[in-house]
């Protein structure tokens, strides 16, 4: 049955309309996204059928380019589509992040990290960049790596904190073995970031290393 005459409390757009968009499923949302089916099959039970397929709503949207466009029902216009969603929901938390919101909340700047950085398949090592009263100056990805680590050089930081007028850092990088805990290469390069960046008496807040799942704190371990 299309859509159109299921009951309007039961219409994913009208159900987000009415109780707004955390009343719906996953497969829901999606389908609001994909607007049509395929044949013999409604948008929302397409919706179902991909979540299901790729293993959940993240994955289908962190799904390569090659994958998304073979898959029946997308294409390169959905992929598109996909890809400009996903960064309309990075910008838009960094617009929060640039009025200084985030970082007043520790919590947020985790979720805004984990969101940057979770979904690379190798390694990206990043700062914020943050003046005298810790609102942010920059965020910028500085070190790229394979799937088994980046080289992360001290000196850069420091030029490029120096150069912004850094007051403090906060760093962050992921695994993209989906693991969060740090490790003890980890550790070493914070302490010797810290000591690097503290002869310019710059202050690292702290490291987040985020995995699939979580991104563990330095400062929450009493690290920093």
């Amino acid at each position: 049955m299309s859509i159109q005459r299921w009951p309007a409390a039961e219409r994913p757009r009208e159900k987000l309309l009415l109780a707004g968009p955390q009343a719906l499923s996953d497969a829901e949302l999606l389908a609001i996204f994909l607007r049509t089916g395929t044949r013999g099959q409604s948008a929302v039970e397409l919706a179902r059928t991909l979540v299901q397929d790729f293993g959940g709503l993240r994955q289908l949207m962190a799904a390569d380019k090659h994958r998304v466009c073979a898959t029946k029902g997308l294409g390169p216009a959905k992929y598109a589509q996909l890809q400009a969603v996903l960064e309309l929901a990075r910008r838009h938390m960094g617009e929060a992040l640039r009025r200084g919101e985030l970082l007043k909340n520790p919590t947020d700047t985790k979720c805004y990290l984990a969101a940057r950085l979770r979904d690379y398949r190798h390694e990206v090592f990043a700062c914020l960049f943050l003046d005298t009263r810790h609102r942010l100056i920059s965020y910028e990805e500085l070190f790229r790596g394979t799937i088994d680590g980046a080289s992360v050089y001290p000196r850069e930081v420091v030029r490029r904190a120096l150069e912004l007028n850094a007051a403090a850092i906060v760093l962050a990088h992921n695994h993209p073995s989906g693991m969060a805990e740090p490790s003890d290469a980890d550790r070493r390069i914070t302490r010797r970031l810290q000591d690097a960046l503290g002869l310019v008496d710059i202050r690292v807040l702290d490291h987040l290393v985020v995995g699939d799942q979580a991104a563990v704190s330095f400062a929450e371990r009493g690290w920093i």
